[in-house]
């Protein structure tokens, strides 16, 4: 339990860390890659306003003509024809075109502005393009635009490799220390864990410790108390007080030996003895014992069990696993009320079921603490039903110690169906 409690503090703390990380990295990434996109698309807006050549740029602040202070052009003027844009811009940026006629003819190439394209690659970029049908993307490293002019289509090229080529380097970059990050913390989680929960697995051992003890203790005056209750017996022969020393004792005996079992059976590593049986066979058994108690309360009880199953475990926990929901199923259904068991394998998977209707409506809150210790749907805590709330945690602790796991549903609020998959 305490070793689960650790790796399940590991688990959200480690998760946790990776969804802000996530979103901080994720956001700051993003970020950049769109701020890659508008800046491209400004260029290519720009040339494309322009049949794919930047416009004439206007004379600089150096030029004679406006070396007065009262003659500075105005400020949208200052870059030229495109504000948005560095005066830089059209000496930085590296690009080619081609205009392709409605036919898919390529009827004019540019490549004057870059090196690394010649005339071939670029009417076969723009080919390519043209028939894709789209209008903007990407093509390899190169952002593209496609314009319509009175001749065609014409297809525009900027190279973007550097801004990619920085922000792939940046994207693993940041994924790595990233990694990096969530290692070390995951380091310092293993090794402070431990320091954690150490109060609590103290705790928890001390309980388990006293529960053991306790129950090793009461056992001695419980046996003299119901030794002496049949001398008594003898001697004074029966009476309704002595018949309640007696079921009050062994009550009190079974309560005794149910937490020194739970306590045994939730230790981290409980000593089970693990043979091969036939499951098939004691389920069988266990349902047959059953059966004539539910007919003798006018209780139904259907039985399906997959016949020759074998499973590998501990068959004395396993007899007591079926017991208990067996006779949780029959203490807790009204009279003539309805009980199932089913057990069948799925692949490598065992599956046992076993539903009853219930005798208090259930609510959904209700089965989270079903196998809490001492907890029980009826409130009153009726002593009829001659329950402690221990079964349902003794059973879990019983799938639980075979690598299993056990849960509870009642998908209409009448009828409890609690499942155990057993591996």
């Amino acid at each position: 339990m305490i070793r689960s409690l650790r790796f399940k503090l590991i688990a959200a703390a480690m998760f946790s860390l990776t969804v802000v990380l996530l979103v901080i990295l994720g956001g700051v990434n993003l970020m950049s890659f769109h701020k890659i996109l508008s800046d491209a698309d400004a260029i290519l807006a720009v040339l494309g306003e322009n049949q794919g050549a930047f416009p004439q740029q206007k004379p600089s602040n150096d030029h004679p003509a406006f070396n007065s202070q009262k003659e500075r052009p105005p400020e949208e003027h200052r870059g030229g024809h495109f504000p948005a844009l560095s005066p830089e811009t059209p000496y930085e940026s590296r690009y080619f075109s081609a205009l392709v006629s409605e036919d898919g003819m390529v009827l004019q190439t540019d490549t004057g502005q870059i090196a690394a394209v010649d005339t071939e690659e670029a009417a076969a970029s723009a080919l390519a393009v043209w028939q894709s049908g789209r209008t903007s993307g990407f093509w390899n490293n190169y952002r593209y635009l496609r314009c319509d002019e009175d001749m065609g289509s014409r297809i525009i090229f900027l190279d973007c490799w550097r801004s990619l080529s920085n922000f792939r380097t940046t994207l693993l970059a940041s994924a790595g220390l990233a990694l990096l990050g969530l290692g070390a913390v995951l380091l310092l989680l293993l090794i402070l864990s431990k320091r954690i929960v150490r109060p609590v697995a103290e705790s928890y051992e001390k309980q388990k410790q006293f529960i053991t003890d306790a129950g090793h203790e009461l056992k001695t005056p419980l046996t003299i108390i119901s030794a002496d209750s049949d001398l008594v017996e003898l001697e004074c022969g029966e009476s309704q007080w002595l018949e309640d020393i007696r079921w009050q004792t062994q009550r009190l005996t079974g309560l005794t030996n149910d937490l020194i079992y739970l306590s045994r059976m939730e230790e981290d590593h409980p000593k089970l003895q693990l043979i091969e049986f036939p499951i098939s066979d004691v389920a069988e058994e266990m349902a047959q014992s059953f059966l004539a108690l539910a007919k003798n309360q006018e209780k139904s009880f259907s039985i399906e069990i997959q016949p020759m199953l074998s499973y590998t475990g501990d068959e004395k926990a396993i007899r007591q696993l079926f017991s208990i929901l067996l006779d949780n199923a029959l203490k807790y259904s009204p009279t003539g009320g309805a009980l199932a068991l089913h057990l069948k394998k799925h692949g490598r998977v065992l599956e046992l079921s076993v539903s009853n209707t219930s005798a208090y409506p259930l609510k959904a809150e209700q089965l989270e603490h079903l196998f809490d210790r001492f907890y029980r749907t009826d409130q009153s805590r009726n002593p009829e039903t001659g329950g402690y709330g221990l079964g349902l945690s003794i059973a879990k602790s019983i799938a639980a110690a075979h690598h299993g796991k056990i849960r509870a549903e009642s998908p209409d609020g009448v009828t409890l169906t609690i499942v155990v998959t057993l591996v």
